[in-house]
Protein backbone atom coordinates (compact mmCIF):
# COMPACT_ATOMS: atom_id res chain seq x y z
CA UNK A 1 0.00 0.00 0.00
CA UNK A 2 1.32 3.47 -0.80
CA UNK A 3 0.27 7.00 0.13
CA UNK A 4 -0.25 6.33 3.85
CA UNK A 5 0.60 9.47 5.83
CA UNK A 6 2.96 8.79 8.71
CA UNK A 7 1.26 11.57 10.67
CA UNK A 8 -1.64 9.11 11.05
CA UNK A 9 0.63 6.53 12.70
CA UNK A 10 2.41 8.71 15.26
CA UNK A 11 1.19 10.23 18.52
CA UNK A 12 2.68 13.63 17.66
CA UNK A 13 0.70 13.73 14.42
CA UNK A 14 3.37 14.85 11.94
CA UNK A 15 5.12 13.13 9.05
CA UNK A 16 4.76 12.83 5.30
CA UNK A 17 3.86 9.80 3.17
CA UNK A 18 5.30 6.29 3.30
CA UNK A 19 6.77 5.02 0.05
CA UNK A 20 5.19 1.65 0.80
CA UNK A 21 3.18 0.60 3.86
CA UNK A 22 2.77 -2.92 5.24
CA UNK A 23 0.71 -3.81 8.30
CA UNK A 24 2.02 -7.02 9.89
CA UNK A 25 -0.33 -8.69 12.38
CA UNK A 26 1.64 -11.83 13.25
CA UNK A 27 5.22 -12.96 13.74
CA UNK A 28 5.18 -14.67 10.34
CA UNK A 29 3.90 -11.51 8.64
CA UNK A 30 6.54 -9.38 10.37
CA UNK A 31 9.36 -11.66 9.25
CA UNK A 32 7.91 -11.94 5.75
CA UNK A 33 7.55 -8.18 5.32
CA UNK A 34 11.09 -7.52 6.55
CA UNK A 35 12.59 -10.26 4.35
CA UNK A 36 10.72 -9.02 1.27
CA UNK A 37 11.85 -5.42 1.80
CA UNK A 38 15.45 -6.46 2.45
CA UNK A 39 15.49 -8.71 -0.62
CA UNK A 40 14.25 -5.80 -2.71
CA UNK A 41 16.97 -3.54 -1.32
CA UNK A 42 14.45 -1.12 0.14
CA UNK A 43 14.98 1.10 3.16
CA UNK A 44 12.93 -0.10 6.14
CA UNK A 45 11.24 1.86 8.93
CA UNK A 46 9.64 -0.09 11.77
CA UNK A 47 6.63 1.51 13.52
CA UNK A 48 4.78 0.15 16.53
CA UNK A 49 2.59 2.57 18.48
CA UNK A 50 4.34 5.56 16.93
CA UNK A 51 4.84 7.23 20.30
CA UNK A 52 8.59 7.67 20.01
CA UNK A 53 8.94 8.80 16.41
CA UNK A 54 9.16 12.11 14.54
CA UNK A 55 9.16 11.77 10.76
CA UNK A 56 9.99 14.67 8.44
CA UNK A 57 7.42 16.37 6.24
CA UNK A 58 8.77 14.65 3.12
CA UNK A 59 7.94 11.27 4.67
CA UNK A 60 9.88 8.05 4.21
CA UNK A 61 10.69 6.81 0.74
CA UNK A 62 11.19 3.16 1.66
CA UNK A 63 8.96 0.50 3.23
CA UNK A 64 7.19 1.25 6.51
CA UNK A 65 6.35 -1.94 8.42
CA UNK A 66 3.65 -1.40 11.03
CA UNK A 67 4.00 -3.97 13.82
CA UNK A 68 0.43 -4.86 14.78
CA UNK A 69 0.74 -8.34 16.35
CA UNK A 70 -1.28 -8.64 19.55
CA UNK A 71 -1.81 -10.96 22.49
CA UNK A 72 0.29 -12.74 25.09
CA UNK A 73 0.86 -16.22 26.47
CA UNK A 74 1.46 -17.21 30.08
CA UNK A 75 4.19 -19.85 30.00
CA UNK A 76 4.44 -20.38 33.76
CA UNK A 77 2.77 -19.12 36.92
CA UNK A 78 3.65 -20.21 40.45
CA UNK A 79 4.24 -18.61 43.83
CA UNK A 80 8.00 -19.19 43.72
CA UNK A 81 8.98 -18.19 40.20
CA UNK A 82 6.16 -15.77 39.54
CA UNK A 83 4.64 -15.46 36.09
CA UNK A 84 6.49 -15.80 32.78
CA UNK A 85 4.47 -14.00 30.13
CA UNK A 86 5.45 -13.79 26.43
CA UNK A 87 3.96 -10.72 24.75
CA UNK A 88 3.59 -10.02 21.03
CA UNK A 89 5.55 -6.99 19.86
CA UNK A 90 2.49 -5.05 18.69
CA UNK A 91 0.49 -5.51 21.90
CA UNK A 92 -0.47 -2.24 23.55
CA UNK A 93 1.86 -1.61 26.47
CA UNK A 94 -0.58 -0.03 28.89
CA UNK A 95 -3.12 -2.78 28.22
CA UNK A 96 -0.48 -5.25 29.42
CA UNK A 97 0.24 -3.18 32.53
CA UNK A 98 -3.47 -2.95 33.34
CA UNK A 99 -3.86 -6.72 32.98
CA UNK A 100 -0.81 -7.31 35.17
CA UNK A 101 -2.14 -5.13 37.97
CA UNK A 102 -5.61 -6.70 37.78
CA UNK A 103 -4.13 -10.22 37.98
CA UNK A 104 -1.59 -9.51 40.75
CA UNK A 105 1.49 -9.63 38.53
CA UNK A 106 3.89 -7.22 40.17
CA UNK A 107 6.78 -5.17 38.80
CA UNK A 108 5.52 -2.98 35.93
CA UNK A 109 2.79 -0.94 37.66
CA UNK A 110 4.94 2.23 37.79
CA UNK A 111 5.12 2.10 33.97
CA UNK A 112 1.38 2.68 33.63
CA UNK A 113 0.12 5.12 31.00
CA UNK A 114 3.17 4.97 28.75
CA UNK A 115 1.90 4.95 25.16
CA UNK A 116 3.13 2.63 22.44
CA UNK A 117 3.65 -1.06 21.85
CA UNK A 118 5.36 -3.67 24.02
CA UNK A 119 7.96 -4.48 21.36
CA UNK A 120 9.33 -0.95 21.57
CA UNK A 121 9.92 -1.05 25.33
CA UNK A 122 13.20 -3.02 25.38
CA UNK A 123 14.70 -0.97 22.54
CA UNK A 124 14.66 2.25 24.55
CA UNK A 125 14.65 0.51 27.94
CA UNK A 126 11.46 2.43 28.59
CA UNK A 127 11.15 3.76 32.11
CA UNK A 128 9.41 6.20 34.42
CA UNK A 129 9.03 6.94 38.13
CA UNK A 130 12.12 5.00 39.14
CA UNK A 131 11.27 1.86 37.15
CA UNK A 132 12.28 0.56 33.74
CA UNK A 133 11.57 -2.58 31.73
CA UNK A 134 15.09 -3.97 32.17
CA UNK A 135 14.07 -4.87 35.74
CA UNK A 136 11.46 -7.38 34.53
CA UNK A 137 12.43 -8.49 31.00
CA UNK A 138 13.69 -12.08 30.85
CA UNK A 139 14.24 -12.40 27.09
CA UNK A 140 13.49 -10.77 23.75
CA UNK A 141 12.90 -12.78 20.58
CA UNK A 142 13.94 -10.94 17.41
CA UNK A 143 14.47 -11.32 13.68
CA UNK A 144 18.15 -10.75 12.86
CA UNK A 145 18.21 -9.09 9.43
CA UNK A 146 21.92 -9.67 8.93
CA UNK A 147 21.81 -13.39 9.68
CA UNK A 148 18.34 -13.86 8.22
CA UNK A 149 17.36 -15.87 11.28
CA UNK A 150 15.52 -15.66 14.59
CA UNK A 151 17.74 -14.49 17.48
CA UNK A 152 16.72 -14.59 21.15
CA UNK A 153 18.49 -12.39 23.68
CA UNK A 154 18.53 -12.86 27.45
CA UNK A 155 18.37 -9.82 29.74
CA UNK A 156 22.14 -9.65 30.25
CA UNK A 157 22.79 -9.91 26.51
CA UNK A 158 20.63 -6.87 25.81
CA UNK A 159 23.16 -4.50 27.44
CA UNK A 160 20.52 -2.32 29.03
CA UNK A 161 21.41 1.22 30.08
CA UNK A 162 19.60 4.49 30.66
CA UNK A 163 17.14 4.68 27.71
CA UNK A 164 19.50 2.37 25.86
CA UNK A 165 20.02 -1.25 24.81
CA UNK A 166 21.84 -3.38 22.27
CA UNK A 167 18.68 -3.19 20.16
CA UNK A 168 18.88 0.61 20.07
CA UNK A 169 22.63 0.63 19.49
CA UNK A 170 22.17 -1.52 16.37
CA UNK A 171 19.35 0.62 14.94
CA UNK A 172 20.13 3.29 12.36
CA UNK A 173 17.53 5.84 11.31
CA UNK A 174 14.62 3.80 12.57
CA UNK A 175 15.88 0.71 10.74
CA UNK A 176 16.93 -1.96 13.27
CA UNK A 177 19.21 -4.91 12.74
CA UNK A 178 17.06 -6.83 15.22
CA UNK A 179 13.28 -6.57 14.73
CA UNK A 180 11.47 -7.41 17.97
CA UNK A 181 8.95 -10.26 17.66
CA UNK A 182 8.06 -11.02 21.29
CA UNK A 183 9.12 -9.88 24.75
CA UNK A 184 9.13 -12.22 27.75
CA UNK A 185 8.62 -10.75 31.22
CA UNK A 186 9.24 -12.45 34.56
CA UNK A 187 6.90 -10.89 37.11
CA UNK A 188 6.51 -11.75 40.81
CA UNK A 189 3.03 -12.68 42.02
CA UNK A 190 1.38 -10.46 44.59
CA UNK A 191 -0.77 -7.39 45.19
CA UNK A 192 2.17 -5.29 46.34
CA UNK A 193 4.27 -3.26 43.95
CA UNK A 194 7.97 -3.34 43.33
CA UNK A 195 9.84 -1.00 45.73
CA UNK A 196 8.77 2.59 45.01
CA UNK A 197 12.00 4.38 44.13
CA UNK A 198 10.71 7.76 42.90
CA UNK A 199 10.36 10.32 45.70
CA UNK A 200 7.34 12.16 44.26
CA UNK A 201 5.45 8.90 43.75
CA UNK A 202 6.38 7.63 47.22
CA UNK A 203 5.11 10.88 48.74
CA UNK A 204 1.66 10.72 47.12
CA UNK A 205 1.38 7.04 48.09
CA UNK A 206 2.27 7.81 51.70
CA UNK A 207 5.30 5.49 51.82
CA UNK A 208 9.03 6.00 52.17
CA UNK A 209 11.23 5.60 49.07
CA UNK A 210 12.16 1.93 48.79
CA UNK A 211 8.95 0.71 50.41
CA UNK A 212 6.12 -1.06 48.59
CA UNK A 213 2.51 -0.08 48.07
CA UNK A 214 -0.51 -1.80 46.59
CA UNK A 215 0.03 -2.11 42.83
CA UNK A 216 -3.41 -0.77 41.99
CA UNK A 217 -2.67 2.33 44.10
CA UNK A 218 0.64 2.79 42.28
CA UNK A 219 -1.09 2.52 38.90
CA UNK A 220 -3.77 5.00 39.92
CA UNK A 221 -1.29 7.59 41.16
CA UNK A 222 1.07 7.15 38.21
CA UNK A 223 -1.81 7.72 35.79
CA UNK A 224 -2.82 10.80 37.77
CA UNK A 225 0.73 12.19 37.83
CA UNK A 226 1.26 11.48 34.14
CA UNK A 227 -2.09 13.01 33.30
CA UNK A 228 -1.20 16.18 35.20
CA UNK A 229 1.87 16.50 32.99
CA UNK A 230 0.05 15.76 29.72
CA UNK A 231 1.75 12.37 29.44
CA UNK A 232 -1.39 10.23 29.01
CA UNK A 233 -2.83 10.26 25.50
CA UNK A 234 -6.04 12.28 25.16
CA UNK A 235 -7.21 13.32 21.69
CA UNK A 236 -8.94 16.36 23.18
CA UNK A 237 -5.82 17.61 24.99
CA UNK A 238 -3.22 19.10 22.64
CA UNK A 239 -0.59 18.80 25.38
CA UNK A 240 -0.66 15.03 24.81
CA UNK A 241 0.02 15.28 21.06
CA UNK A 242 3.71 14.61 21.55
CA UNK A 243 6.36 11.93 21.81
CA UNK A 244 6.39 12.28 25.58
CA UNK A 245 9.78 13.50 26.77
CA UNK A 246 11.54 14.99 23.77
CA UNK A 247 14.97 15.07 25.44
CA UNK A 248 16.68 12.52 27.67
CA UNK A 249 18.13 13.54 31.01
CA UNK A 250 21.81 14.17 30.22
CA UNK A 251 24.47 12.04 31.90
CA UNK A 252 27.56 14.15 32.52
CA UNK A 253 30.88 14.06 34.37
CA UNK A 254 30.49 14.79 38.08
CA UNK A 255 32.65 17.91 37.64
CA UNK A 256 30.12 19.32 35.17
CA UNK A 257 27.28 18.75 37.63
CA UNK A 258 29.25 20.46 40.38
CA UNK A 259 29.63 23.56 38.19
CA UNK A 260 25.85 24.04 38.04
CA UNK A 261 23.84 26.08 40.56
CA UNK A 262 23.34 24.39 43.92
CA UNK A 263 19.64 23.81 43.28
CA UNK A 264 20.26 21.84 40.08
CA UNK A 265 18.79 18.33 40.53
CA UNK A 266 21.33 15.52 40.17
CA UNK A 267 20.81 11.78 40.41
CA UNK A 268 22.98 8.65 40.40
CA UNK A 269 23.63 7.50 36.84
CA UNK A 270 24.88 4.00 37.50
CA UNK A 271 28.16 4.96 35.84
CA UNK A 272 31.30 5.68 37.83
CA UNK A 273 32.15 9.39 37.85
CA UNK A 274 28.92 10.28 36.04
CA UNK A 275 25.78 12.07 37.22
CA UNK A 276 22.33 12.29 35.65
CA UNK A 277 20.81 15.76 35.42
CA UNK A 278 17.23 16.92 34.94
CA UNK A 279 16.63 18.00 31.35
CA UNK A 280 13.42 19.75 32.43
CA UNK A 281 15.34 21.87 34.97
CA UNK A 282 17.99 22.80 32.41
CA UNK A 283 15.33 23.77 29.87
CA UNK A 284 13.42 25.94 32.33
CA UNK A 285 16.53 27.65 33.70
CA UNK A 286 17.71 28.35 30.15
CA UNK A 287 14.59 30.46 29.71
CA UNK A 288 12.14 28.07 28.07
CA UNK A 289 9.01 27.88 30.17
CA UNK A 290 5.87 25.82 29.77
CA UNK A 291 4.09 26.78 26.56
CA UNK A 292 7.22 28.18 24.89
CA UNK A 293 6.41 28.53 21.19
CA UNK A 294 2.68 29.23 21.54
CA UNK A 295 3.13 32.84 20.44
CA UNK A 296 2.29 33.31 16.76
CA UNK A 297 5.57 35.19 16.42
CA UNK A 298 7.60 32.27 17.75
CA UNK A 299 9.97 29.98 15.86
CA UNK A 300 7.04 27.67 15.06
CA UNK A 301 4.42 30.29 14.38
CA UNK A 302 2.51 28.95 17.37
CA UNK A 303 1.84 25.64 15.65
CA UNK A 304 4.23 23.67 17.89
CA UNK A 305 5.23 24.44 21.46
CA UNK A 306 6.48 23.05 24.71
CA UNK A 307 3.60 21.53 26.64
CA UNK A 308 1.73 23.92 28.91
CA UNK A 309 2.06 21.22 31.61
CA UNK A 310 5.64 19.97 31.21
CA UNK A 311 8.71 21.46 29.54
CA UNK A 312 10.09 18.12 28.34
CA UNK A 313 7.33 17.57 25.76
CA UNK A 314 7.16 19.32 22.38
CA UNK A 315 3.55 19.33 21.28
CA UNK A 316 1.55 19.67 18.08
CA UNK A 317 -0.98 22.43 18.77
CA UNK A 318 -3.24 21.44 15.89
CA UNK A 319 -1.66 21.82 12.48
CA UNK A 320 2.08 21.61 13.16
CA UNK A 321 4.56 20.19 10.70
CA UNK A 322 7.71 18.28 11.56
CA UNK A 323 9.59 21.45 10.63
CA UNK A 324 7.67 23.32 13.33
CA UNK A 325 8.48 20.73 15.98
CA UNK A 326 12.12 20.72 14.97
CA UNK A 327 12.27 24.52 15.23
CA UNK A 328 11.17 24.37 18.85
CA UNK A 329 13.53 21.50 19.62
CA UNK A 330 16.43 23.26 17.93
CA UNK A 331 15.83 26.48 19.88
CA UNK A 332 15.65 24.65 23.21
CA UNK A 333 18.71 22.53 22.47
CA UNK A 334 20.75 25.58 21.44
CA UNK A 335 19.56 27.59 24.44
CA UNK A 336 20.59 24.94 26.95
CA UNK A 337 23.98 24.53 25.24
CA UNK A 338 24.56 28.28 25.35
CA UNK A 339 23.47 28.68 28.97
CA UNK A 340 25.07 25.58 30.50
CA UNK A 341 27.41 24.10 27.87
CA UNK A 342 25.41 20.86 27.96
CA UNK A 343 24.15 19.14 24.81
CA UNK A 344 20.65 17.68 25.08
CA UNK A 345 19.95 14.52 23.08
CA UNK A 346 16.53 13.75 21.62
CA UNK A 347 14.69 10.77 23.04
CA UNK A 348 12.44 9.98 20.03
CA UNK A 349 13.79 8.56 16.79
CA UNK A 350 14.12 11.38 14.26
CA UNK A 351 13.64 10.51 10.59
CA UNK A 352 14.42 13.29 8.12
CA UNK A 353 14.56 15.82 10.97
CA UNK A 354 17.66 17.75 12.04
CA UNK A 355 18.34 19.44 15.38
CA UNK A 356 21.97 20.28 14.76
CA UNK A 357 25.21 19.17 16.46
CA UNK A 358 24.92 15.72 14.89
CA UNK A 359 21.53 14.94 16.45
CA UNK A 360 18.81 13.53 14.24
CA UNK A 361 19.06 11.92 10.83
Amino acid sequence: MSGVQLSELTTVGVGGPAGRYVKATSEAEIIGAVRDADAAGEQVLIIGGGSNLVVGDSGFAGTVIHIASEGFTVNAEDSCGGVAVVVQAGHNWDALVRHAVMHAWSGIEALSGIPGSTGATPVQNVGAYGSDVSQTIAAVRTWDRQRNAVQTFTNSELKFGYRDSLLKQTTLGGSPRYVVLTVEFQLPLGRMSAPVRYAELARVLGVEPGQRAYSNDVRREVLRLRGSKGMVLDAADRDTWSTGSFFTNPVVDAEVAESLPADAPAFPSGQEGKVKLSAAWLIEKAGFGKGYGLDAESVSGGRAALSTKHTLAITNRGDASATDLAAVGRAVKAGVAERFGIELSPEPVLIGVELGSGQGT
